[in-house]
């Protein structure tokens, strides 16, 4: 007679949650922070939501870690598993490592049901045995030196960005980078309260580019925000320049739908404008404003604290089709600039590529526009109270560049350019 199939057992509806991101987000169809905060999610008790939260985050920064304990495990090392397979056993091994408050059998047995419930009920005792074997597992040992590849291995990141990191920023630099990306991102810290002002809740790097951009040029009169959504840093805009008419533009309506939405809970946003632009070929009648800010769509490189899933998927040819799109919108808003006045242009990438390579190659074909040295606004910013702390270690050269691991918030880049004709 043939073995009867084992009833399905139940799994906690944190797992399920957690199990579904993470299949969507390995085929390309959300990114973790909107799955998280998705109608799915919505329906869990706090608890649950915590915990999917906790395990959709951490196997996403633990991934390459996990998959290379798990690899020596398989009877075939080079066997390619099926994704739900991965991914189960992706949890699992999570919670068996870095989870010390789960108990070991519900992270076991629950990863086995997943697996079945996936649709691979063939794959369930695998999965089972490989788990078990981990947790007889010792720690993996840390040698004297350890290469670039493998700190990248231990710390959950491709091999190819800490190599450039490395000799970009130095080993010691780019190994707090790696650190700083497997942690949750710290609360804001860099900015002093502003008392009786709901002021957006962002993060220090995005907060910090656009005080920069509003200190800048406090007397202007007409800004234009050239990729706004989702509207934090024009809030802060907003807020420190209220006698400036702001234009906010972005390419995506379903974002600045979104945006709008948000901007209409904050009375200090009355003067500013909304409208669906594409900053490489805006219209016409977008001219001569008096201050812009083009913190562009890039890598998202100094952000993997929060947004683990970009190194996954981020390819070097990619770098390249960053930069070529920068570059148009660069050059696009200086033509938008009237004379006199000052663009920043800013990215939440470390590739070099996206950030100084973008501003000198666009500052190399025109004799109307230079940089500026950004120093002085970040003292200003400090002597009247808005920053808590000085930056002055991010300053290299003309430009503002923190590193996550080395100065506090995600990784920014920063460059001010004003328009001389």
């Amino acid at each position: 007679m043939p073995k009867p199939v084992p009833k399905p057992k139940p799994v906690s509806p944190a797992r399920v949650a957690a199990f579904d991101i993470l299949a969507l987000v390995a085929a390309g169809k959300g990114n973790s922070d909107d799955l998280l905060h998705s109608a799915q999610t919505a329906k869990l008790s706090p608890e649950d939501r915590n915990l999917a939260t906790a395990l959709v985050l951490g196997t996403l920064r633990q991934q390459i870690a996990l998959d290379a304990r798990i690899q020596p495990l398989l009877q075939r090392p080079d066997q390619r598993l099926a994704e739900p397979v991965a991914i189960a056993l992706r949890l699992g091994a999570f919670q068996l490592l870095h989870l010390d408050r789960i108990p070991a059998h519900a992270a076991l047995n629950e990863s086995v049901e997943l697996t079945r419930s996936s649709g691979n009920p063939h794959a369930a005792g695998m999965v089972n045995a490989i788990l078990r074997n981990l947790t007889r597992q010792k720690p993996p040992g840390r040698p004297i030196h350890e290469s670039a590849a493998a700190f990248a291995q231990r710390l959950g990141h491709p091999k190819w960005l800490t190599e450039r990191w490395v000799a970009h920023y130095g080993r010691a630099a780019a190994i707090r980078i790696c650190e700083s990306d497997q942690t949750e991102p710290a609360a804001p810290t860099l900015f002093t309260e502003d008392p009786g002002t709901a002021l957006p809740q962002i993060d220090d790097g995005s907060r910090l580019v656009a005080e920069i951009a509003a200190a800048a040029n406090p007397q202007a009169t007409s800004l234009w925000d050239a990729c706004a959504a989702p509207g934090g840093k024009t809030l802060i805009l907003a807020h420190r320049l209220p006698h400036a008419k702001i234009l906010a533009t972005d390419l995506s309506p379903r974002r600045l739908t979104a945006m709008r939405t948000r901007l209409e809970q904050y009375p200090y946003a009355t003067h500013i404008t909304t409208e669906t632009a594409d900053a490489t070929d805006p219209p016409a009648a977008l001219n001569h404003f008096d201050l812009i800010l083009a913190d562009v769509p890039c890598s998202g490189t100094g952000t993997l604290a929060r947004n683990p899933e970009i190194r996954h998927r981020l390819t070097p040819a990619d770098l390249t089709r960053q930069a070529t799109r920068q570059r148009s919108i660069l050059t696009t808003a200086l033509s938008r600039l009237a004379p006199g006045g000052r663009l920043l242009y800013s990215t939440c990438s470390l590739e070099p590529e996206e950030c100084e390579q973008v501003v000198e190659a666009v500052l190399a074909e025109t004799n109307s526009a230079h940089p500026l040295p950004i120093q002085p606004l970040l003292d200003h910013l400090r002597t009247s109270g808005v920053l808590q702390q000085p930056l002055n270690a991010a300053v290299r050269g003309n430009y503002l560049r923190t590193l996550p691991g080395t100065h506090p918030g995600d990784g920014f880049f920063a460059a001010l350019i004003e328009r001389t004709l």
